[in-house]
């Protein structure tokens, strides 16, 4: 699997591995929360088969890329991003985030501008900002991010089990929209995950993305499943198309947080249609 050096940690080399494939116009996917770049299998099949190139990657601590012990903020996943762009010689290169992937598409555009990016979209989105405060009522109490961390240092594979039921909704889509085998499929990865990123990452989830979501400036789409348990719609989706001035905001009803597998035809459907725009 080809890589690009981002940074070194204790000398040694800290390396993104990625995926290239296909000719056309580059997409570029970036997975969630606790999987690596596989899990985008239903939109890479139908991005290639429509003629885009697509370029999907493992975000540092997971899948295949490095696994420092730093690192694991919002500053330097855009900065992991925008090595991999350059890396590649990218232009004109769509965004494609899901979950925590729709972060380091809004940092990036918040802090490196959009002279490389022609359209950006959101599956699962955690913008503009998850944490509840005296400014930003709407989002979640603290309480549940610090519960989260406990899990992780208590039994971090006890957490995923529970974390991938909400992911798909299990009780609700278990054995039509996921089956008992996709949902392992997930877990191995998830349980194969970097332990430092495992518990790191759940930090980053309270970047407030406020300041860079006002700086998007290209078409955004918008795709989050009305039942979504991991980043509730009302707290995140919802309140994007007052924020964002070009942007697409399409619901996905009964979709659990990962609609991206379990709703792949309505997402695929939604995402050719925007690119192609």
């Amino acid at each position: 699997m080809p890589h690009v050096t981002v940074a070194t940690d204790h000398d040694a080399s800290i390396e993104i591995c990625y995926e290239d494939h296909g000719e056309g116009r580059p997409v570029v996917l970036i997975h969630g929360y606790p999987l690596n770049c596989d899990s985008s299998e239903r939109q890479q099949r139908v991005l290639l088969a429509a003629g885009y190139r697509v370029i999907a990657y493992d975000r540092r601590g997971f899948g295949r890329s490095g696994r420092p012990t730093v690192g694991y903020d919002y500053d330097t996943f855009a900065t992991d991003l925008h090595r991999l762009l350059k890396h590649l010689h990218l232009q004109d290169v769509d965004l494609v985030g899901f979950s925590m992937g729709t972060g380091e598409v809004t940092r990036y555009l918040g802090t490196y501008g959009s002279e490389r990016v022609g359209k950006a979209a959101l599956l699962g989105a955690i913008p503009p900002f998850l944490l509840k405060t005296a400014d930003n009522p709407e989002g979640v109490d603290g309480k549940v991010f610090d519960d989260i961390k406990t899990a992780i240092v208590a039994d971090r594979y006890a957490y995923f089990a529970d974390f991938l039921n909400n992911f798909y909704n299990v009780d609700v889509l278990g054995g039509t929209r996921i089956s008992d085998q996709a949902w392992q499929a997930s877990f191995n990865v998830a349980a194969g995950a970097s332990p430092s990123a495992s518990y790191a990452c759940v930090d980053t989830w309270l970047t407030d993305f406020r300041d860079d979501v006002s700086k998007i400036d290209v078409p955004t789409l918008v795709i989050h499943g009305t039942e979504d348990r991991i980043l509730p719609i009302a707290a995140t989706a919802d309140r994007l198309p007052s924020l964002i001035e070009d942007v697409r905001l399409v619901r996905v009803e009964g979709g659990p947080h990962n609609v991206g597998w379990t709703h792949a035809d309505e997402v695929n459907d939604a995402l050719l249609t925007f690119l192609a725009e």
